[in-house]
């Protein structure tokens, strides 16, 4: 099979940093194509370099696609050849209709108007294409994530895509929804369509993927043909980090102490529907070096329960007792919460973790104002020393704590929010997926940081939707559907099996 894209020695340098260093890779016509690595190691930068964000003259290299040199000078030169790159953050208007957002841009228009039954036609014709039963006039911000995935790939379609990118095309999709979406990629892989994934779900590159380019460090590692057998995740694992991780999860001596947490009769209702009551009569307890997970499908309520805990951050109506060390605790809202030992490390960090704007130093002391300041006044000295501690402790890799966040990699990202939170003392630590979009190394450091915490005394509670990463670090697991609790399974006696099983027992 011919190549139809190949990536020659490209190197890609920003101000101190070598982004890409002599990268190479092969994208055979009609395969899907996934790239590994850690987060930072290069991945996303080598696909706008491909599709002209990074312009022709930014980058050393040769690109060569369908047999012709290429030289994009910006996306809609590499759209015009028919390459379509789809961010990890989607690119869509939400108050514009489905049809609005597919033809934008790139309208059905007669004399500068626009042909709305041509424009509703050709979109109902794409949504057939990647199974969206939805009408064209509905509005995007009515869609989950998932239908908006498949909107955005509609609108590749529209361009009359011949290579497709997916930058983490599944990181904030349900299991089912991410299925759906893989299901597709083998559909225009049917039909033609050449695709390059980016994708940290190992699981799913195995499945999709004919073969597989790792890159470490901004450098091409090896690229991996399925064809040939050997595209094995501990293989894939072992060329992204640098070294074998047969043991996924770091060993830790279990070791609870006394209650910390307890969580009583807890009942929560939805914040708009009136008659939805989202929590239900809900207690739990976790121990001084404890790590309880919370399992659960998309929906079963375990981001609602999280954070109505922290502040009622979400919900009306709640009733129910939070107690700490067997004394009754206010928290009521969210500075409450944080002084009764509570801190929440959401699953939306960049959204409700972090300030991207800012810097590593002024994110990490911001759940904490008080501690570096002096008669109201922030003292910058003592604010630098706190985030540098930090730094090093948590191995956030970067070369300066005045670096904005917006530039690190998701795992440092995740690290500073621990960091934010840390700071604050907590004696009580909830983790909503504390890996969600971070690489196997990455998630590795994580591990170490909560066995760390939980060595330490403090209690944790875990939600995850990877259930491996619950079994593999957990000591208990709560399993949540429907707002309430249906099981608890002690870290000797779960399985994905038996989680699976309480979750769709009636």
């Amino acid at each position: 099979m011919s190549a139809l894209l190949e990536m020659r020695h490209i190197t890609k340098t920003f101000p101190g940093v070598k982004a890409l260093d002599d990268v190479s890779i092969s994208v055979r016509n009609g395969e899907i194509h996934a790239i590994c690595g850690e987060n930072g190691a290069g991945k996303s930068t080598l696909m706008k370099v491909l599709s002209g964000v990074y312009p022709h003259g930014s980058y050393e290299g040769q690109i060569v696609y369908d047999g012709q040199p290429a030289a994009f000078g910006g996306i809609r030169d590499s759209e015009d050849r028919g390459i379509i790159i789809i961010h990890q953050e989607l690119a869509l208007v939400p108050l514009l209709t489905i049809a609005e957002n597919i033809f934008l841009g790139n309208e059905r228009a007669s004399r500068g108007v626009i042909d709305w039954p041509e424009t509703f036609r050709q979109t109902e014709a794409l949504l057939a294409k990647v199974g969206l039963r939805e009408t064209p006039g509905a509005r995007v911000d009515s869609l989950g994530v998932g239908k908006q995935q498949l909107v955005e790939i509609a609108k590749a379609l529209s361009k009359n895509v011949r290579l497709l990118i997916l930058d983490e095309p599944t990181a904030a999709l349900s299991e089912g929804d991410s299925q759906a979406l893989l299901d597709l990629l083998l559909e225009l892989k049917a039909q033609g369509v050449t695709s390059i994934i980016i994708s940290h779900k190992l699981n799913e590159v195995r499945r999709v993927a004919d073969s597989v380019t790792v890159i470490r460090d901004g450098a091409t590692i090896s690229t991996i043909d399925a064809r040939g057998g050997d595209l094995t995740e501990d293989r894939i694992v072992r060329d992204m980090v640098g070294r074998s991780m047969e043991n996924r999860f770091p060993d830790r001596e279990r070791r609870a102490g006394e209650v910390v947490f307890e969580l009583k009769d807890w009942n929560v209702w939805h914040p708009e529907q009136r008659d939805r009551q989202m929590i239900r009569d809900l207690s739990m307890h976790v121990r001084a070096g404890e790590v309880v997970g919370i399992a659960g499908l998309m929906g079963a309520g375990r981001t609602e329960l999280a954070m109505s805990i922290f502040g009622r951050s979400w919900g009306r109506n709640i009733s129910g007792q939070v107690l700490m060390r067997d004394q009754p605790v206010d928290v009521s809202t969210v500075d409450r919460a944080i002084r009764a030992g509570l801190a929440y490390v959401t699953e939306d960090r960049k959204t409700l973790g972090l300030i991207l704007e800012e810097t590593i130093r002024r994110n990490t002391i911001l759940a904490n104002l008080g501690a570096v300041a002096n008669r109201g006044v922030v003292d910058e000295a003592r604010e630098t020393e706190v985030a540098e501690g930090y730094r090093r402790a948590l191995r956030i890799r970067t070369p300066s704590v005045f670096q904005k966040v917006m530039n690190l990699s998701g795992g440092n990202q995740q690290k500073v929010v621990l960091a934010k939170w840390l700071f604050t003392d907590p004696d009580v630590l909830i983790l909503d997926e504390p890996t969600r979009g971070i690489d196997v190394g990455a998630k590795y450091e994580i591990y170490n940081i909560i066995n760390e915490l939980s060595a330490a005394g403090k209690a944790v509670i875990m939600i995850s939707s990877e259930m491996p990463e619950l079994l593999g670090m957990c000591d208990r697991i709560h399993v949540m559907n429907q707002g309430s609790f249906v099981g608890e399974l002690a870290a000797a006696d779960a399985s994905q099996q038996a989680i699976m099983s309480l979750i769709v027992r009636e």
